[in-house]
């Protein structure tokens, strides 16, 4: 296997292990690995650079790919349906990580005694790797848990591996869609680790993932399932460049650095293309013209904010399939796309 950017990915509280398991599933199926790690594909290019997320244990046909990840709750609850769901084999049993007492929506109940074994696991997977590039840490900022420990872990492991880069999915609480009262407190508490320890941000709001499984997915009750799955492939689209090959093979360093204006500038909106309704699927045509146009519409931002209120200070496309940057169609496109967003960028 040739040389790979590792990344470690770090889930946190109920939200983050449900994101991840949904994130881990759909990466299990776009490298051709089954739900114990065992590669069944047809095609080299999935486990060509598998080893960006995966660890690979083995050679031949006897290898399995091990994520490499570590899953924290302060309960045990979400751990033990995880380790005894569809992918309970597919993790080491030494990452799964959970205190006795959960933290009640508190920020404050960070549990910090148990950051020293959350930092001792995340070392025993940085080892090994040839080139670490950084970490991803999944975390809702509503919670106790994810917002707590979530950016205490942040700040432990910004002083642990302080060249290293720090990448987080961070789900915003919504006025619409809230469970509990002290949501705008665990996000406030928490935005300001992100911004002093977090090089890039991509804020995911549960308005506008409701919105996308109603309005366009056609899903009359969306469920969590529904949400995490469209949180999946906005993260596998996101790292596309890093694990398949392609004009640009970028990282996650070189994202940030064409992305990020200023330092403390570094929250991301994702946006997604095609959506679509399932039963509407022979009837959609995805041209270049037509998905660039769906990834800026506000419709399609996994953010409920509309753009036009505001101003685009960076933008980046990352196109997946048989699409050439040299075809005179696309580049006549993207070349007009960019006068404009240039024009909606520098206008008074």
């Amino acid at each position: 296997m040739p040389l790979s950017r590792e990344i470690i990915n770090v889930q946190t509280g109920q939200a983050g292990n449900q994101v991840g398991e949904s994130f881990w599933e759909m990466l299990l199926a776009e490298h051709g690995l089954d739900k114990s790690g065992a590669y069944v594909g047809s095609n080299p290019q999935q486990i060509e650079r598998a080893g960006v997320y995966f660890t690979e244990i083995g050679s031949g046909a006897a290898a399995k790919y091990v994520p490499r990840s570590v899953q924290v709750d302060l309960e045990a609850g979400v751990c033990n349906r995880l380790r005894s769901g569809a992918l309970g084999g597919l993790f080491r049993p030494d990452t799964f990580l959970n205190a006795e007492v959960g933290a009640g929506n508190n920020w404050a109940k960070g549990c910090a005694e148990l950051v020293d074994s959350i930092l001792d696991v995340v070392r025993q997977q940085a080892e090994p790797c040839d080139a670490l590039q950084g970490f991803q840490l999944l975390h809702s900022l509503g919670g106790g848990t994810g917002a707590g420990l979530g950016s205490l872990l942040l700040s432990k492991l910004r002083e642990e591996y302080p060249d290293r880069m720090m990448a987080t999915f961070s789900i915003l609480p919504s006025p619409k869609v809230s469970e509990t009262v002290v949501e705008p407190y665990n996000a406030l508490l928490s935005l300001h680790q992100l911004v002093d320890h977090s090089d890039l941000t991509f804020c995911i709001d549960n308005e506008a993932l409701y919105d996308i499984a109603m309005r366009t997915l056609k899903v009359q009750a969306p469920s969590f399932t529904d949400l995490n799955g469209i949180i999946a492939r906005v993260m596998c689209g996101v790292s596309t460049s890093l694990r398949f090959p392609g004009q640009l093979n970028g990282d996650l360093r070189k994202l940030g650095m064409n992305l990020i204006p200023f330092p403390r500038l570094h929250f991301l909106m994702p946006s997604y293309a095609p959506l679509y309704d399932p039963k509407a699927q022979a009837f959609q045509k995805s041209s270049v013209p037509e998905l660039v146009q769906q990834m800026f519409d506000r419709r399609n931002l996994l953010v409920a904010c509309d753009p036009r209120y505001g101003r685009y200070l960076t933008a980046a496309t990352i196109f997946r399939g048989d699409i050439s940057s040299n075809d005179a169609d696309v580049r006549s496109y993207l070349q007009t796309f960019t006068v404009t967003l240039q024009l909606m960028l520098y206008r008074p």
